[in-house]
């Protein structure tokens, strides 16, 4: 244990890059609470935790919406205490041919991937008691598609390249406080929604998944996708003390995909 029982807030953790933040995060000595919409999935991820010997908790909440991201925070601060470290890690894939997309994708995939992260964060700097501490990190998942547009991925890349601003804005006005903002952006990363984002091009272009896996790949310089739990590892690298002096950045974790 190297984290003497900082609190970790993660959200969307009962799966993917949250899971593997939430686990490695608790293996370095932090309380760990987490949130996800699916209640039998987040009593089953704690439970799981748990039994692996780790101090975690958790609760149902959906960060599109502002009351129950306020009883998420209060439950992690009654829990455990304040929180010192924030992974925004809740999402959504969501795209199409731009023309044909309707206003409530749209608007669903700014709510879930951008527009949460900004309620989230502002709920733990105020009640959750992370901005009256000296130390803080907040860690916002976003992509190499907040990097770069994405064929046909307009509304999710929209919504990345948001995170991205945020974070370095965010970073630059709380560097005072010692309070540090990092982005952590995957590129493709194999998880449940990795699967589903396959299954939405093949469709599109009328080919099968192994096909669009192959294309994918392809593009990737180490030839394969990355692992949720070598993201986490960043995560959990930013999350420490070591980390201290890095704030304001967007890192990738992509295999090579991109270099920028």
């Amino acid at each position: 244990m190297t984290d003497n029982g900082r609190v970790a807030l993660v959200t969307g953790a009962t799966s993917g890059i949250g899971l593997a933040s939430a686990r490695l995060l608790a293996g370095q000595g932090h309380r760990v609470f987490l949130c996800a919409r699916d209640a039998t999935a987040v009593a089953d991820t704690v439970k799981s935790l748990q039994n692996e010997g780790f101090d975690v908790d958790g609760t149902t909440g959906d960060v599109r919406f502002k009351e129950q991201v306020a009883e998420v925070v209060r439950a992690a601060v009654a829990r455990f205490g304040p929180i010192d470290v924030l992974v925004n890690n809740a999402g959504r894939s969501g795209g199409g041919v731009t023309a044909d997309i309707a206003d409530e994708l749209w608007d669903d995939v700014i709510a879930t991937n951008l527009t949460s992260v900004f309620v989230v964060t502002r709920e733990v700097l105020t009640s959750g008691g992370m901005r009256h501490k000296k130390r803080g990190r907040i860690i916002n998942i976003a992509s190499t598609a907040g990097k770069q547009g994405v064929v046909l991925g307009a509304p999710y890349s929209a919504s990345k390249h948001g995170v991205v601003g945020f974070t370095k804005a965010l970073g630059n006005e709380l560097a005072p406080t010692g309070i540090t903002v990092n982005a952590v952006c995957p590129g493709y990363v194999e998880t449940p929604m990795a699967q589903r984002v396959r299954a939405g091009y093949a469709a599109a272009y009328d080919t099968t998944e192994d096909a669009i896996l192959e294309k994918f790949q392809a593009k990737i310089p180490l030839g394969r996708y990355s692992t949720p739990e070598e993201v986490a590892g960043l995560v959990g690298y930013l999350a420490s003390d070591t980390a201290a002096s890095i704030t304001g950045q967007a890192l990738n974790v992509c295999g090579g995909l991109g270099n920028f």
